[in-house]
Order: C-alpha cells, then structure tokens, then sequence
C-alpha cells in the first residue's frame, strides 16, 4: 500500500498505532475494563495524540504521521485522524522490525529527523515533542529519548537510522530503555533524556489518568500536560455510566507480561 504523499518536514513523528478493534486493542486493561471500553480508550489516545501532533506543528517543522495496523486497517484511521495525519502501514510480527520500517519510511520520505511515538500517552506534554526538535536541530549528531514510567520509552528520536537501537531488545519488558540507552553508548550516540512520562496501559495507567483528567492531580508540576479533550469526555462518560472505580479499586493486576502501545 502507497503511503499518503506529503512534503518533507524538519521533523517526522509517526505513532506506533493500532486499530480499535474489541478484543485486539489495549487487551491489557481487560480487565477491569471491557474489551469495548478498552478499544474506546485506544481510539480517544490516538485522537487525543493527533490533535498534540497537530498543535506542535504550528510552532516548529513538524510532521505528523500513525504507522498502523493491522493490515487493512486504513479505513479506520481514516475515519477517526485529521487528513493532516499520514498513514504508513507497518505492521510485522517483531516490535524492533516495525519500528526500523516506520523510521525508514520517514527518512526516506526526505525529514531530517525521524521520530517514534507511544499511542498510549494521550497527556504528554506538548513541550517535550517541542524540546526533542529544538535539540535535533542543533548541529551534530545524537538523539532524544523519552522514558516511561514503567522501563519502556515513549519516544525515540534519531537524525539517521540506528538499527541497533531496535534489534535483539528484550521488549515489552521493564529494561528496554536501559538496553536502548547502552546500545547508544555502545556505538557513541549523544543521547538527550526528556523527563519521564506515563502510559496508559494497566490499571495504574488508567488511575493517573483519571487522577490527571478528572482530579486536577498533575503527573508532573512543571510540565503542562495535553489536555486529550477526547480521553477526558471518554472518562467522564464511563464513570457516569458504569462502575468503573470500583472495577479499579476490586482489581489487582499482575505485573504485565506485556507493555501494549507503548513504543518499548
């Protein structure tokens, strides 16, 4: 499938995104969640990081962009994404091979920078996409990396391609930011760390979320979270409709075997 044509930003950040298909998306958050109400998360992370990828385009050379699946999903994305979103269909069985396809497609595609994003941080903050930009435009070779909360990464930033950093990483575990860190120091690769932020794919995701949205309670105190205007009318509807709190507070999860969305 051709990718949507578009001209060449500074700065290219595509989305690792998935379909919000009940009973394929955000599966880690069922429960307490149902498989619906956990692809009408999915669906409000990816609307609610399309509209930050849109807003940090007005201030720098930024383009946007979802690298999605699964194959025949397009239909989907389309109906739900401003067409200022590209869509690049990426989808392989190893998270490291989709993310080397999607930052070969960006680089190819003429940016200067290539960027990584989680679909499951529907809060982050503007200002750290704004950051990791301004530092790649400076002269010289190094990269940008975001940590999560739970030992992943929520964005990777490269000005060339750096297949080390994806191949042979023990993913969806929690030392996938401190392989993809000494794999850069390996190869001598400056690495600027933007603050650590939290993703949304287990209960306690969803308890900061709901504390952040719905309780004023700011995950960080000097950083502005995304307001996700449509994570925030999704909470409020669950929680009016349904007992979802008590869901939260019943249900001890074990410790993921798996960290969905999250681009580590």
């Amino acid at each position: 499938m051709r990718a949507q044509e578009y001209p060449a930003a500074f700065c290219s950040i595509a989305v690792m995104a998935k379909a919000s298909y009940p009973g394929q998306a955000k599966t880690r958050l069922c429960p307490p969640l149902t498989f619906e109400e956990a692809a009408a998360f999915n669906t409000a992370f990816l609307k609610d990081t399309a509209d930050n990828l849109i807003a940090v385009s007005a201030d720098a050379s930024i383009a946007g962009s979802m690298a999605y699946g699964p194959p025949g999903s397009e239909a989907f994305f389309r109906a739900n994404l401003p067409p200022a979103i590209v869509l690049h269909e990426v989808w392989f069985p190893d998270l490291g091979a989709c993310l080397i396809e999607t930052m070969r497609k960006l680089f190819a595609a003429g940016n200067r920078v290539a960027c990584v994003l989680n679909s499951d941080s529907p809060t982050l903050p503007a200002a750290l996409l704004a950051e990791m930009a301004s530092v790649l435009a400076e002269p010289g070779d190094r990269a940008v990396f975001g940590p999560c909360a739970d030992g992943g990464y929520y964005l990777l930033a490269l000005k060339s391609l750096r297949r080390g950093l994806f191949e042979d990483i023990a993913w969806s575990t929690p030392i996938v930011a401190q392989q993809t860190l000494e794999r850069a120091a390996e190869i001598g690769l400056p690495m600027h760390i933007l603050p650590e932020w939290y993703d949304v794919d287990d209960c306690e995701g969803i308890r900061l979320l709901m504390g952040e949205l719905l309780e004023g309670q700011p995950y960080s105190r000097s950083l502005r979270s995304n307001p996700a205007r449509h994570s925030l009318a999704l909470l409020k509807s669950i929680v009016s409709n349904s007992n979802l709190r008590e869901r939260l507070d019943a249900f001890t999860p074990p410790r993921p075997a798996k960290l969905e969305g999250a681009v580590g």
